[in-house]
């Protein structure tokens, strides 16, 4: 198999390690593989992709759509160092309010898989990152919704002192009156 799948500390959250093919023109890799997906527990279907490039100490997040638009994201970086972060919003899920977090590198070439039912963010560690998501759902603007990026209850550590974060990401609400119907 040319992915190595590790669950992390949150069921359904996925960090993914593809097997890099390596010699002196450069190298090849699989990026995604539907059967080799499916066996390691992601059975879902890609219907957008999105590229993100943001400068070092950019902030993205905490972003989610609701239900019925929920998406589930397969992240990868193109080009830089991102910290990658995911709040489990199943309100029934014992993980609930939790996070996980995963530093992603085109070096290291390695993908993090965010299920529906998650908020996703990141924090740019390198001069500048582009970042492609591959998307579940289509993008509903309608059904954007997030969370404070330094929610006190999250207490996510994120690796900056003094982010660069939109206008829009720091009037989020905090995850206990955050809207979300999942």
């Amino acid at each position: 198999m040319p992915f190595k799948f590790s669950n992390l500390a949150i069921p359904g959250v996925i960090l993914i390690e593809p097997q890099i093919f390596e010699d002196s023109r450069g190298y090849f890799c699989e990026l995604y593989k539907l059967s080799d997906f499916e066996k390691a527990g992601i059975c879902t279907h890609f219907v957008q992709m999105n590229c993100s490039v943001s400068g070092k100490n950019v902030l993205r997040g905490l972003h989610h759509q609701l239900n019925p638009m929920a998406q589930g994201k397969l992240v990868q970086v193109a080009g830089g160092e991102i910290f990658d972060v995911a709040v489990d919003l199943r309100r029934s899920s014992p993980y609930y309010g939790r996070w996980v977090a995963e530093v992603l590198s085109s070096k290291k070439r390695n993908m993090l898989y965010v299920p529906q039912g998650f908020a996703h963010g990141f924090a740019v560690l390198s001069e500048t990152a582009t970042v492609l998501y591959h998307c579940t759902r289509e993008y509903s603007q309608v059904l954007e919704r997030g969370i404070l990026w330094n929610d006190s209850r999250l207490k996510i550590e994120w690796p900056l002192k003094d982010p660069i974060i939109s206008s829009k990401d720091m009037s989020l609400p905090p995850l206990e009156s955050a809207e979300n119907n999942f």
